[in-house]
């Protein structure tokens, strides 16, 4: 929001932008707070649910990232906060539906957690600053019930994998962030604290844009 890489604020007033992997809706809250008309879309009902309890006076949708239920060039932009793309098999299934739901020029703002940290462990004391796993295995990280089925799965994407995804999607990079920890923020959580912070990334955040007026890249 303060990086402004999806512009400025007050350029987003009457904007149509998808948010994919929503949650509880909290970047289409704040984009509507702007003025802008967003969309807030998460394949988890119960997520949706909570953004609903917590209000907001835009639409929420329920679908998978990787078959959006919008017709092309509906939207000016579109982003997503440690949402979706991490949780999907084919990255570039779910870029391309990105592609085809923008408009020509429209903007990609999406973040993930920094590619480098699958190589540490999630720990936010000094035994998370040694290397556990390499950052070469690309081997999902799976969570089961008892049963035995999966109830939580993420894929790892190096950062070289990311950019060739974008690319492959059609999409231009334009920019690839990776925010500095903030000196105000002394919270420790999860695998999250300034003593990582300070030495690792924590974040990667791309900057795409759709450009062309042709059909999506097979």
């Amino acid at each position: 929001m303060e990086a402004e890489l999806l512009g400025p604020p007050e350029d987003l007033k009457g904007r149509e932008v998808l948010e994919i992997g929503a949650g509880a809706a909290q970047c289409s809250r704040w984009l509507a707070a702007q003025g802008a008309r967003p969309v807030a879309l998460d394949i988890s009902h119960r997520q949706l649910q909570h953004a609903l309890r917590i209000g907001g006076a835009f639409p929420l949708v329920c679908a998978d990232a990787s078959a959006l239920p919008f017709a092309d060039a509906s939207f000016d932009l579109a982003c997503s906060a440690y949402g979706a793309l991490p949780f999907v098999a084919e990255p570039v299934v779910a870029l391309r539906e990105l592609r085809r739901v923008l408009r020509p020029g429209g903007r990609l703002v999406f973040s993930v957690t920094h590619p480098l940290r699958w190589a540490f462990p999630d720990e936010p004391g000094p035994e998370g600053l040694t290397v556990s796993a390499s950052y070469f295995d690309r081997v999902p990280y799976v969570e089961q019930d008892e049963e035995g089925r999966a109830v939580y799965v993420e894929h790892h994407r190096t950062l070289g994998d990311r950019v060739r995804d974008v690319v492959a999607a059609g999409f231009r990079l334009v920019d690839l962030v990776e925010p500095e920890w903030p000196a105000w923020n002394t919270s420790e959580w999860g695998g999250w604290s300034p003593l990582r912070g300070n030495l690792i990334p924590g974040t990667a955040i791309f900057v795409c844009e759709r450009g062309g007026t042709g059909p999506d890249p097979a």
